[in-house]
């Protein structure tokens, strides 16, 4: 599994949260946290949950795209019936959180958070709004590049992969040092592609990117 280290000092909050003491060992059965874990079922999943733009009365603000891939597993063989889902900010760099601060105006029409399961090949499918950047306070003049937030669930919420899906191109991915903490040869891995085969004329956008587990880099937790 490729992911960032626990403890990545440019990458400030790192310093708070990583480990110091070495992991203790479970439970002579690991596997029964699985089998007792909460689960979900397929009818609590609705189609419109894909959709971050359905949740108003309106059009959301911003460029509307779809953003679609595959999970797969280390030999790429498509996971099906796995539970998908994504949060963001909004076109202006704001989430729609308490927490979030930024004096960015709020988006009504845009749920800013949406999941799927896959079909039998493997697919997901989201329709969205290309994320802003967004200030932070890591550093001094500290901007996130454009990303989505993606969780991928197995059989239990115990195996969960979490991640982020940037864009091509974003000027900002030298000066993140989330991105920056990846290995330089996954980093590739994190950014989506342009597709026009995925692209709706006069109406969205396509990207595509694909989740290989046990190859896409984790976020940093």
């Amino acid at each position: 599994m490729t992911h960032p280290p626990y403890l990545h000092p440019d990458y400030a909050s790192t310093v708070l949260r990583a480990p110091s003491h070495p992991p203790l060992a479970m439970d002579k059965d690991p596997e029964a946290a699985e089998l007792t874990g909460p689960v979900f079922g397929r009818s609590e999943v609705d189609p419109l949950d894909a959709d971050l733009t359905s949740g108003g009365a309106g059009e959301p603000i911003g460029e509307r795209i779809v953003v679609t891939g595959r999970i797969l597993d280390a030999s790429g063989r498509p996971v099906p019936g796995t539970l998908v889902e994504i949060w963001q900010a909004n076109a202006a760099g704001r989430y729609a959180h308490e927490r979030d601060r930024h004096p960015a105006p709020l988006d009504l029409n845009f749920t800013g958070a949406g999941r799927c399961l896959t079909d039998d090949e493997g697919r997901y499918r989201f329709v969205t709004v290309k994320p802003g950047a967004y200030p932070w306070r890591n550093h001094h003049n500290a901007w996130r590049p454009a990303h989505i937030h993606f969780s991928v669930f197995g059989t239990a919420f115990t195996q969960r992969l979490v991640t982020q899906m940037y864009f091509p191109g974003d000027p900002l991915f030298s000066f993140d040092p989330i991105l920056k903490s990846v290995p330089g040869a996954a980093r590739a891995r994190l950014v989506s592609a342009l597709d026009l085969a995925v692209t709706e004329p006069e109406w969205a956008l396509g990207y595509r990117w694909d989740v290989v587990l046990g190859h896409t880099p984790m976020e940093e937790a």
